[in-house]
């Protein structure tokens, strides 16, 4: 009951460091959703830049320039721009919080942790939370906008009767999906460590199911990209290709560690 009750007040803590921070978002919610929500489908967004800029400067001319979206959201209900706009404040405090929450996570953890134990996960809350950002970053920068600007393009038929105008409650849930979902994604690495560490995954494994990995990484960039060229989709796939790789290489120094401390106990 005493670990109930502690661990019940670092999940308060957590949830009063997300409030405030989702009430502070919620006070600039014109600024959120001028500047950071709606900016993936903006044409004059930086990653649409970035992209028709380096095609250009790999003699591809425009072929990595995103076609223009003119893109017209609804609210179907009286509280739905209301309803929205306090889940983006909320999930962009979770996110802002996220160093925090994971640090009162590791506090409750850590009492029941060897000193051996302690020494291998220096940095934990370190490098957790520098994963998640960095993909939340990686969602928001690049898959957002390659996944929008497809869709909103995407057309059936040949006489154009039917029109893409979403619910702004649709966007947001795709929205929270990608950069949510590629925060976690990147936290492969992490998973890889931790995995090698208790003996369920060894650089063997990942290395014999490499090619299952990138073909179903292929096909998530065939996806996600607005034309079918290859520069397109390896844009897109080559940080979740390094990401794998990157988990490759940490199992690897964790079993090398491993089987050194096995053999310093059997001598």
């Amino acid at each position: 009951m005493d670990h109930l009750e502690e661990l019940r007040w670092h999940i308060m803590r957590s949830v009063i460091a997300i409030v405030i921070l989702g009430v502070t978002c919620f006070l600039y919610r014109d600024f959120l959703f001028d500047t950071i929500i709606l900016g993936p489908i903006q044409n004059n967004f930086v990653t649409y830049d970035w992209f028709c800029r380096l095609g250009q400067k790999l003699g591809m001319g425009k072929s990595l320039c995103m076609p223009s979206m003119d893109i017209t959201m609804q609210a179907t209900t009286f509280g739905g721009q209301f309803l929205s706009s306090i889940t983006i404040s909320f999930v962009m405090g979770f996110i802002i919080a996220f160093p925090y929450i994971f640090w009162e996570f590791w506090k409750f953890l850590k009492p029941a942790l060897k000193p051996g134990e302690l020494k291998n996960t220096k940095g934990a809350i370190f490098w957790v939370s520098f994963f998640f950002l960095v993909g939340v970053a990686f969602g928001y920068f690049l898959m957002a906008p390659f996944t929008f600007n497809f869709l909103a393009n995407f057309k059936i038929g040949t006489q154009n009767l039917i029109e893409t105008k979403p619910t702004i409650s649709d966007y947001i849930d795709n929205m929270m999906d990608i950069t949510l979902g590629s925060g976690l994604a990147f936290e492969l690495p992490v998973i890889s460590f931790v995995l090698t560490r208790i003996g369920l995954v060894t650089p063997k494994f990942l290395r014999d199911y490499r090619k299952y990995a990138y073909v179903a990484l292929l096909m998530i960039a065939a996806i996600i990209t607005p034309s079918p060229d290859w520069m397109s989709q390896t844009i897109v796939v080559v940080p979740l290709i390094c990401l794998y790789e990157l988990s490759i290489l940490v199992s690897m120094r964790v079993m090398k560690k491993v089987e050194q401390k096995d053999k310093e106990e059997w001598s």
